[in-house]
């Protein structure tokens, strides 16, 4: 197994020791080698997901199905599969801003740096030289192709899928970002990690919206990371009490594994949280226009999904907040000019102002959209 860079390789091949000491210097905190052949298992389970619908609007992942179970599919000529790990652990538990409810939870991963665009940049720099030493060639994979990473990732003995279906590493727990260098040399692979889950359940129970249906399956539609960040509609009625200040992603499930107490924060700079993301409070975010949501998220995996998205999910933890302070920011944001932003101002405020309050807004307003109009039938 292959948990750390400064364990020796287990082949004792020069090519390896290459690979080990340029991935250490690239910034990496783990690799391993599996064949491409190795998770014969991943695409059966993934067409099971997506049968029930788990996958919710993520319609892409059933558009590359196919691809997404072998890598060979999406490579015919792979011969080898270079799993890469970066740490981000957090400096403490993150779950702890989830008291500060005038604050807003934002994951660990999304406070700084987007990880796509640093890991790309330095695959695509090991990819280069090990293509260079060996005149293979390479192709470089982060999160956003249809490669299967994480379970690689355990063929590779990087760690193991939990029952959150997140990785888990002895070394490094819940926090690693994953990155594939799919290659056409031959290298010895490196033996798979076992489940060292057992009886536990820790990160099972400390799902908010229960979207864990049994042990190591995952309802996307009920999970708070999906709510926030791919949802594109209003977040449903049933969840939003449950969200609490969470405004992007949700780091409950990988915070609560015991085997975090082997986790370090992340010696990776851009990967350390900026200081304006740890604890941002509520009232400055429901300011933002389009301008400023851009300028604030540049560089941030955060502006992916845009202001709109992005307020819908403030105004969520403005309303679980009880600071009756919020409710002037909130009436601003009844009249803009998205509807999934009206609509959850509207929710917020029936949580903040009273109800005499509420009618007398609603009266002013000649609201045009349905879905809108629904959040005020709601109240009413």
């Amino acid at each position: 197994m292959r948990t750390s860079i400064s364990e020796k390789a287990p082949t004792g091949s020069k090519l390896r020791a290459f690979l080990d000491r340029e991935a250490s210097l690239a910034g990496f905190d783990a690799v391993a080698v599996t064949a491409p052949d190795t998770i014969p298992l991943a695409g059966a389970r993934l067409s099971e997901f997506v049968a029930e619908n788990f996958h919710g609007s993520m319609a892409w992942m059933e558009e590359t199905l196919a691809r997404r179970g072998d890598p060979r599919a999406l490579w015919p000529d792979v011969r080898s599969v270079i799993v890469l790990a970066m740490n981000y652990g957090p400096s403490g538990d993150p779950r702890a801003i989830l008291e500060r409810k005038d604050r807003a939870a934002i994951s660990v991963y999304a406070q700084n740096r987007d990880y796509h665009d640093l890991i790309k940049g330095r695959l695509k720099g090991l990819a280069g030289k090990l293509a260079a030493r060996t005149g293979c060639d390479v192709k470089v994979f982060v999160d956003t192709a249809p490669v299967m990473e994480k379970p690689l990732a355990e063929a590779a003995g990087i760690g193991w899928q939990g029952k959150h279906t997140n990785l888990v590493s002895r070394t490094h727990g819940s926090w690693l970002f994953l990155g594939t260098i799919f290659t056409t040399a031959e290298l010895d692979p490196d033996r798979p990690d076992s489940d060292r889950c057992g009886s536990c359940r820790a990160c099972l129970d400390a799902c908010p919206t229960n979207a864990f249906p049994a042990p190591y399956r995952l309802d996307a539609r009920r999970c708070i990371s999906y709510l926030t960040i791919e949802n594109k509609g209003p977040i449903p009625h049933e969840f939003r009490e449950a969200m609490g200040n969470r405004i992007y992603g949700c780091d409950d499930c990988l915070a609560a594994c015991p085997w975090n107490k082997f986790a370090s924060e992340a010696s990776e700079a851009k990967l350390k949280a900026r200081d304006d993301l740890r604890a941002p409070p509520l009232a400055d975010l429901l300011g933002l226009d389009d301008a400023a949501f851009r300028e604030k998220f540049s560089g941030s995996p955060i502006k992916r999904i845009g202001r709109d998205r992005f307020l819908r999910n403030v105004l969520i933890a403005a309303g679980n907040s009880s600071d009756p302070s919020l409710a002037d920011p909130c009436i601003r944001l009844l009249d803009d000019p998205s509807p999934l932003v009206r609509g959850a101002a509207v929710w917020a405020l029936s949580k903040l102002a009273e109800r005499n309050k509420l009618k007398a807004l609603f009266d002013k307003r000649n609201e045009a959209d349905d879905t809108v109009l629904d959040e005020w039938q709601a109240v009413f």
